[in-house]
């Protein structure tokens, strides 16, 4: 069966601006992932070239072009501070399924951007592309991420053991999954239009 193509979503939320990767996007974006603190839990180690910003943002106009998800970046709407990204990768639409992805800025942390961001993109997901079930994974160390996701409404399902290595050390793996009947989305959401 042909893949049809996925327009990645404008959405926005009370503080936060989602929309789709530009090129304008690479500076920022490089900063991110260039931060050894902000992929201190990523199995990849932090980005040493400026291509690779301009690599990722082609990656997700190819992953839209084909139809396997959507990455969109995230702005704070008071400001048009960038914030970070999000996204959804791996969906099948035969199995209603996709995997959700985020990564932000440290200055960004612990304001609850994460989050909100991460409910606008399901409440997109379930309406949209009609999922019944999301996964997400996250290192064991990183407790932050793991609190994100429940707050979002997912339950840790189980781990999967010396999965990776990050930064040269053997590291477990959360796998958190989402099922559409056990989504809450909050109230405040809303899809620009």
């Amino acid at each position: 069966m042909a893949r049809m193509s996925l327009v990645a979503p404008h959405l926005h939320t009370a503080r936060l601006r989602l929309r789709p990767f530009t090129d304008a996007d690479a500076a920022p974006l490089f900063a991110l992932h260039s931060s050894a603190l902000v992929m201190r839990y990523w199995d990849s180690p932090p980005w040493t070239e400026q291509t690779r910003a301009e690599r990722f943002i082609a990656m997700c106009r190819k992953m839209a072009d084909e139809g396997t998800g959507a990455r969109v970046a995230i702005d704070r709407a008071s400001d048009g501070a960038f914030v970070g990204w999000c996204g959804l990768t791996g969906w099948n639409p035969d199995y209603r399924s996709a995997s959700l992805g985020y990564c932000l800025d440290d200055a960004m942390w612990g304001h609850g951007y994460a989050t909100e961001a991460a409910h606008a993109l399901l409440q997109w997901a379930f309406d949209t592309l009609d999922l019944n079930r999301v996964q997400s994974e996250t290192d064991t160390r990183n407790v932050a991420s793991a609190r994100v996701l429940e707050k979002a409404g997912f339950v840790r399902e189980g781990t999967l053991r010396e999965e990776c290595v990050v930064n040269g050390e053997v590291s477990d793996t959360w796998v958190f999954g989402l099922i559409r009947r056990e989504w809450r989305p909050p109230i405040t959401l809303s899809a620009a239009r």
